[in-house]
């Protein structure tokens, strides 16, 4: 079910919308060499990478998992051992791996100073997204995180972008969504927002906004 969209009590805030893995960090093959060595340890299986970009990429975790175990690959029993063994991988490569963007710093300097509204709306776990955010140095910077954990449907559904713009009081008509994923474009689109499409985290940079 979709959040309720009004346009009662809402006002003219603009906002732009962030993913993370791939538009604010390169964080991708993280994620995947996290699941990947998690995987072999618990279930002696592994994705490999075309399968995870034409069928993986942009989902949760969990559905990532939920969805190996449809096809016979993990064992239901073992879907926790595997999560939390992947985010343990994943922290350990954010620590050792993420520096602080001066880019995305100033893209966030510059939208704030231009009274935008600024969010990251991911799939990930929010404890990673935050250290993410951290590490890169925009954390302070965002006026919302929507994480896997605060909606009901993750993308591809587009409730994670309807709640950020919801909370934030912002029109689809006054969002821009910065999306890189097929799963995260899908979500971004049905919203109804504006949509920039990316290839990876170098293309983010303050020169792609005009205001």
């Amino acid at each position: 079910m979709y959040l309720m969209l009004s346009k009662r009590n809402w006002n003219a805030n603009k906002a732009v919308l962030f993913d993370l893995d791939g538009v604010l960090v390169d964080a991708c093959d993280w994620h995947y060499e996290a699941l990947n060595k998690a995987l072999k340890e618990v279930s002696n299986t592994w994705i490999n990478r075309d399968e995870h970009v034409s069928d993986f990429n942009g989902l949760s975790t969990l559905t990532k998992l939920k969805m190996l175990v449809d096809q016979g690959r993990v064992k239901e029993e073992d879907i926790s051992t595997i999560s939390s063994l992947k985010q343990k991988y994943t922290i350990q490569t954010i620590e050792d791996n993420t520096t602080v963007d001066e880019t995305k710093v100033m893209l966030c300097n510059k939208l704030k100073a231009n009274g935008y509204k600024v969010a990251c709306v991911t799939n990930c776990i929010r404890h990673t997204a935050e250290l993410m955010l951290k590490a890169c140095g925009v954390y302070d910077h965002m006026d919302l995180i929507v994480s896997n954990e605060d909606s009901l449907n993750n993308k591809p559904h587009p409730e994670p972008y309807i709640k950020a713009m919801v909370i934030l009081g912002c029109l689809p008509e006054n969002c821009t969504i910065i999306e890189d994923s097929p799963t995260g474009l899908e979500a971004a689109r049905l919203s109804g927002a504006s949509v920039v499409k990316v290839r990876n985290a170098t293309e983010v940079i303050p020169e792609m906004i005009k205001l």
